[in-house]
């Protein structure tokens, strides 16, 4: 079994514009003093998230088969990121990798595209708006309680089947 590993939160620097807003700076993530310079060269899944003081809330899912160097930052994902990040007039912007397992071989591109669609599903589930178009799309269903589910609080049934999961609280 392949085991992948989670790196980050990385922050995202940005600067703040004359006449308000903030724009991020992309090419400052990688040089040489960052903190993630050792995960340029590596393969696998990235969230862009916001740090707020609610938490976390992620806005971006993606996938680098070749490097997080060349496809994280790539122009169209700068501009989700910007899209994003416009719509929190406070906070800090991080990236968390999740990493390909080194190996001999090829990369596995099978498992990270098994990686990225459920970490959408877990990214759209706790932000609706998130900037992602492919697999982005809210399921037609939901389990009362345990993910999607409604307000109010939840059952013993319902508490004890996201604890047979290991989903900490609804909406996870």
């Amino acid at each position: 079994m392949a085991v992948f590993k989670v790196h980050g939160p990385f922050d995202v620097p940005f600067k703040k514009r004359q006449g308000g807003g903030r724009r991020l700076a992309f090419k400052e993530f990688w040089g040489k003093d960052s903190k993630a310079s050792y995960l340029a060269g590596k393969c696998g899944c990235y969230v862009f998230a916001i740090q707020t003081p609610r938490g976390l809330m992620p806005l971006y899912v993606g996938l680098a088969r070749k490097n997080f160097r060349q496809e994280a930052f790539n122009p169209t994902n700068r501009d989700k990121y910007n899209d994003g990040f416009a719509d929190y007039a406070r906070g800090t912007p991080v990236m968390f990798f999740v990493v390909h397992p080194p190996q001999r071989g090829r990369t596995n591109e099978k498992q990270i595209l098994e990686i990225e669609d459920v970490l959408i599903q877990w990214a759209v589930a706790r932000n609706p708006n998130l900037q992602n178009v492919k697999g982005a799309q809210t399921p037609a269903w939901s389990i009362q309680g345990v993910i999607r589910g409604g307000k109010g609080k939840p059952s013993k049934a319902e508490t004890e089947f996201r604890k047979l999961f290991a989903l900490k609280k609804q909406g996870t």
